[in-house]
């Protein structure tokens, strides 16, 4: 079986956030970057599908230079290539057209199985399994919490619902699956890996040689972190008198009404 795992370098969770002089972009100088949570789930069921059913396990990314070490560490715990797909025009993109990028990108690979997490845990949006399902036009199964296999044909997923409900559904490969944290456990790299992986082929992708219609986002103002502010308001008068002024307050100052 092919399959490919979607990967992503995020922050890490307690980083401090600060924005550049122009406030139209997130200062990136003090961050410590990480694999993204979930998608370090999706790496694991990848390594188990594999080690049941035998294949190849490709761990793929998109970002800046700094994103190719996140396809080094899924290297290192099994994952036997990687693909780097290098944002070399320093352009802002929306979750859709990113999803163009990797479509493009994927487009003579023929994967059985495509993974990703969740969501990113800085945009943290969840399209991006879907958007790849539409373009690569492949099954679908989103909040998957098991997978079970038996050959390369089909897939049959356990998904989470609302209210503690869960799903069991059969996919036809190819399938693009959106995997929860704690799914699995996923491992560490051993030593072992890590030296094996300085031998893995990894393939470097510049974005500016890919045939996309990808369109970079050019309607950006300004950024900025919310500020914490505290106010109170004393309302006193009769019962009627309080009752109106809350009105006026809900309905004309904080817009609730």
């Amino acid at each position: 079986m092919k399959i490919c795992v979607l990967v992503k370098q995020v922050p890490d969770k307690n980083d401090e956030i600060k924005l550049d002089q122009n406030h139209k972009s997130v200062d990136k100088n003090n961050f410590n970057f990480v694999t993204n949570e979930s998608d370090n789930y999706a790496v694991e069921e990848a390594l188990l599908i594999k080690e049941k059913l035998g294949g190849e396990v490709t761990v793929c990314t998109y970002g800046s230079e700094s994103s190719i070490q996140v396809v080094k560490d899924a290297l290192s715990k099994g994952a036997d290539r990687g693909i780097f797909i290098e944002n070399d025009q320093n352009e802002d993109y929306d979750i859709l057209n990113i999803s163009k990028i990797f479509k493009s990108a994927f487009k003579d690979e023929n994967f059985d199985l495509i993974l990703s997490g969740l969501q990113s845990d800085d945009i943290g949006n969840g399209q991006l399994g879907v958007l790849i399902a539409e373009h690569l036009q492949m099954s679908h199964g989103s909040l998957v919490m098991e997978t079970e296999t038996s050959d390369n044909t089909k897939i049959k997923v356990k998904r989470e619902l609302e209210n503690g409900w869960f799903q069991w559904s059969e996919l036809d490969l190819p399938a693009s699956l959106t995997i929860q944290s704690g799914i699995n456990k996923p491992r560490y790299a051993s030593l072992r890996g890590i030296m094996m992986m300085k031998k893995k082929p990894i393939q470097t992708i510049k974005l500016s040689e890919l045939e996309t219609n990808a369109q970079s986002i050019d309607n950006l103002k300004a950024m900025y972190i919310p500020q914490k502010t505290k106010e109170t308001v004393k309302v006193e008068g009769t019962p009627d008198e309080i009752a109106e002024k809350l009105h006026n307050i809900l309905k004309n100052d904080l817009g609730l009404l």
